[in-house]
């Protein structure tokens, strides 16, 4: 039996003290990229600078990691935090269940240098489990790596270093965005020429970049197909676990501070411990909540679940995990004939169906009023900015406007707004009582009918996320109504996602996909938009973007004079 000797962690942790004392960003940038040129040296060593290298230890307990670091002329008073990432990383490879893993980080500073050593700290106790694994992990070294910190958080800059890196070799190898450091990850494996002995390179930036990060994920999952389709395929898996969790009360049982023990949480929300502690893994893996020795804890992402938050997403999770979830099995029957899959399976349209159970239309409410609140720019769009400076109170008719989330937004943001909604006779009643709580009601009138009967006399109208509901002739029906109420000088304002014109990636695509499943209606282009605008006697002046790949679309009578370039949306 051949028997193999590792290096002790004290011999690693030295060999990585003595590579970053020894190095700057000048020496090792020719060492992992040895086919740059003069140029392109500049340019890296302008934007970015070596960090930091990092390596695995398994020490045995807290005391014998303070001897470690200070055995290798580390300070030994380092902070030391959990580190989630390696962690899970650790589970994953491993198969194990992540609180099981007492993993931290700490990065001293290596003296006469402005660099750190990146210790990550397993502790595996004499006589532990976790043996094997500190064996295998010591032989691979899996998690060592070298990090060059970008020192301007300019997007187009981040990714000009990134086609940098991959034109001379380094591959994509995943990434991730830390909200407690606010700081943007994204790993490479190192081009097969490097010197530097490491595999591994993490280029960090402060910052959130959403986009860039999506882009260096699909080059990543690109050189692995299998991996990515698996994960394609069970994302109903995801929708499931989100959707139960918000069922069960389990984002609002959990706190973003105090980690709670699988045992309590489960009596607290009725649920199986064994079975609980399953889904908590997997929630952990989607970032939802995060786990440490201690217990649980709610992550940012997995507050919006909770109900006492005021841009809560749990009626969207139980809406997009329940009927529609249902109804999207039928996928099929949509493809196959063009019919919606929900009218297919329940025998009438979604809003009859919910409309016929309370339950249901308060959620589909509650589903729109969640979304409402995700369009935070829409109360300061400059069309309704102007209303709001009329000499005159300027009036805002909000046509079927649910609960009237968004006409309350409008109201909150200009005291000088009056606002009239229209919507079906239950929906009045909720907004009524709302938007009294809210202190608007003196300010607020309200229309129980459908769109046949769009009142005269608004300055603004509103039309948000209708239209996708509808196909083209009810569309056109509806706008007619609308341009039959509007009076010369009034905007109307259409808020929808736009499929975009070079089918590049978007939300609009995915939604176009759930309406016509699920509700009837669809996604559409801005052109044809402008074509049903057209044919009800409108014009569409000019469009503004919105987050989550929302737009506004302002519309005018045909013939009716252009706004103001003051009252025009930004970006006209």
């Amino acid at each position: 039996m051949t028997t193999t000797t590792y290096p002790t962690d004290l011999d690693q942790l030295n060999e990585t003290v003595g590579f970053v004392r020894a190095q700057d960003t000048a020496t090792l940038l020719p060492l992992l990229l040895p086919g740059l040129d003069a140029l392109e040296l500049r340019a890296l060593m302008d934007r970015c600078r070596f960090s930091h290298a990092a390596l695995l230890v398994f020490p045995s307990s807290t005391e014998a990691l303070r001897a470690l670091l200070a055995d290798s002329g580390l300070p030994p008073d380092a902070t030391a935090r959990p580190s989630v990432v390696v962690r899970d990383r650790l589970a994953a490879r491993h198969g194990c269940d992540p609180a099981e893993l007492d993993v931290r980080i700490l990065r001293p500073r290596v003296s006469g240098s402005d660099r750190t050593v990146e210790v990550f700290a397993l502790l595996v106790p004499p006589g532990s489990d976790l043996t094997d694994l500190a064996e295998h992990e010591r032989s691979r070294d899996h998690e060592a790596h070298l990090a060059l910190e970008v020192e301007q958080s300019d997007p187009l800059v981040l990714r000009g270093l990134c086609a940098l890196l991959t034109r001379h070799g380094a591959a994509a190898d995943g990434g991730g965005y830390n909200p407690h450091e606010d700081g943007t990850v994204l790993y490479f494996t190192a081009p097969a020429d490097s010197k530097t002995g490491y595999r591994r390179l993490e280029l960090y930036v402060p910052g959130e970049h959403p986009d860039v990060l999506a882009a260096h994920l699909a080059r990543y999952r690109a050189g692995r197909p299998a991996e990515s389709l698996l994960r394609l395929l069970t994302g109903a898996w995801t929708t499931q676990a989100l959707a139960v969790s918000a069922e069960l009360g389990l984002p609002d049982a959990l706190d973003t501070d105090t980690a709670l023990g699988a045992p309590k949480l489960a009596r607290a929300v009725g649920a199986d411990p064994d079975t609980l502690v399953s889904l908590l893994r997997y929630l952990a893996m989607l970032d939802v909540v995060s786990a440490d020795g201690d217990g649980y804890r709610l992550t940012e992402t997995g507050a919006l679940l909770r109900t006492d938050v005021p841009a809560s997403m749990r009626p969207l999770a139980l809406l997009y995990g329940g009927p529609f979830y249902r109804s999207f099995a039928a996928l099929g029957h949509t493809v196959r004939t063009g019919e919606t899959a929900f009218d297919h399976l329940h025998g009438e349209n979604h809003f009859d169906h919910f409309a016929r159970d309370p339950e249901l239309a308060a959620l589909f409410d509650e589903s729109m009023a969640a979304s409402s609140r995700m369009f935070d720019p829409l109360p300061t769009h400059p069309v309704v900015t102007a209303a709001a400076r009329a000499s005159a109170p300027a009036t805002v008719v909000d046509v079927a406007g649910g609960n009237g989330e968004l006409l309350g937004r409008l109201l909150a943001a200009h005291p000088g707004l009056k606002g009239v909604l229209l919507e079906r006779p239950h929906a009045v009643e909720a907004a009524r009582r709302a938007l009294d709580a809210a202190g608007h009601g003196d300010r607020c009138g309200y229309v129980a009918g459908d769109f046949a009967d769009v009142p005269a006399g608004g300055d603004v109208y509103l039309l948000s996320r209708i239209l996708h509901d509808w196909d083209d002739d009810r569309c056109r029906e509806i706008l007619r109504h609308c341009a039959r109420a509007m009076a010369a000088h009034a905007d109307l304002l259409v808020v929808e996602r736009i499929l975009p014109a070079d089918d590049s990636p978007s939300l609009a695509t995915a939604w176009d996909l759930h309406m016509r499943c699920n509700v009837g209606g669809r996604e559409r282009r801005a052109d044809h938009y402008a074509r049903l605008f057209a044919d009800a006697g409108l014009t569409l002046v000019d469009t503004s973007p919105l987050p989550l790949d929302a737009t506004v679309l302002h519309v005018r009578k045909a013939g009716a004079p252009l706004p103001s370039q003051a009252a025009r949306p930004s970006g006209a």
